[in-house]
């Protein structure tokens, strides 16, 4: 073998190696996610029409949730079938779960590493890991007597979304709405980084966005949408005596449809340097001042 035949094996072990890190990588990701692994497949393996890249997901059979407020919202949730818990002797204590406990599934005392094995090293899980089946979606007609809800107009970052969550929980949303497509599964990173508040919210998923605003403003709702050109300070947008608030996805902001669906177009106005923010934080600022409106108005 000449010497660039063997330099050649060698950079083809090499590029062998780094791929199989990435796939694991990738694989780890995709889990922690709530997704199946991605399986090799041949040419003749392709869908037909491209269409068929983007059709509807199914539902994950299970998802792993992790990270102690997030487990200990899921083992509160009467709603949350529990398949099996992992956890550490420290997470338990802190779990304030004896570890003799009986409890309705199975309960596995394990190192750090076990779980690190199952979700990566990157997942902050802080000893604990909960298997658990998602919760079930709710129809449009459970917004009972809400009088804040959360729409999203194809925000698909699931940390924004469980970001989003938590904040809504925390001024008293009553319901989160997304869209069925392009909006994330329930997954581990979306739990965690809604800090527990996945358990706390009806979470309502339409087929069309525009057809459920129409229904939402028929159930009294005043919706605003928030966009960075808006025509008005959102201030001044807030009537009625329930509040729908409607949010788009970084970048692309809402759609053209939904601009033109809801009652009024409002913005946030920033004095500083920077005129956009994170949705998540665009959100936390807009429910702030919806539920201020809303107190003013009960008041009154």
């Amino acid at each position: 073998m000449s010497k660039d035949d063997d330099a050649g094996a060698t950079g083809s072990n090499r590029d062998t190696h780094y791929a199989k890190l990435r796939r694991s990588h990738r694989d780890a990701k995709r889990e922690r996610e709530g997704l199946p692994p991605v399986q090799p497949r041949g040419k003749r393996d392709l869908p037909a029409r491209k269409g068929a890249l983007y059709a509807e997901r199914g539902a994950a059979e299970s998802v792993y949730l992790y990270g102690l407020h997030t487990v200990r919202a899921a083992l509160d949730n009467p709603a949350r079938q529990i398949t099996s818990l992992k956890a550490t002797r420290n997470a338990l204590m802190r779990l304030e779960i004896a570890e003799d406990a009986e409890l309705p599934f199975p309960v596995e005392l394990v190192a750090p590493q076990e779980i690190d094995r199952l979700l990566g090293d990157d997942a902050v899980h802080q000893g604990v890991l909960l298997e658990a089946r998602p919760l079930s979606a709710r129809p449009l007609t459970d917004l009972g007597d809400a009088t804040l809800v959360v729409i999203l107009d194809q925000v698909t970052d699931p940390h924004n979304v469980g970001a989003i969550m938590r904040s809504a929980v925390a001024f008293g949303a009553g319901a989160l709405v997304t869209t069925q497509r392009h909006s994330p599964q329930e997954s581990g990173v979306l739990a965690k980084a809604a800090s527990g508040a996945l358990e706390m919210i009806d979470h309502i998923e339409v087929r069309n966005l525009a057809s459920a605003i129409e229904d939402i403003k028929a159930q009294g709702f005043t919706t605003v949408g928030l966009d960075s050109e808006g025509p008005s300070p959102i201030e001044a947008g807030l009537k009625g005596a329930r509040i729908a608030m409607v949010l788009g996805a970084e970048g692309k902001g809402l759609r053209q449809k939904t601009r033109e669906t809801v009652d009024v177009l409002t913005r946030l106005d920033m004095p500083g340097a920077i005129k956009s923010l994170n949705v998540s934080n665009a959100t936390a600022i807009a429910l702030y001042a919806a539920q201020q409106y809303l107190n003013r108005q009960d008041q009154a």
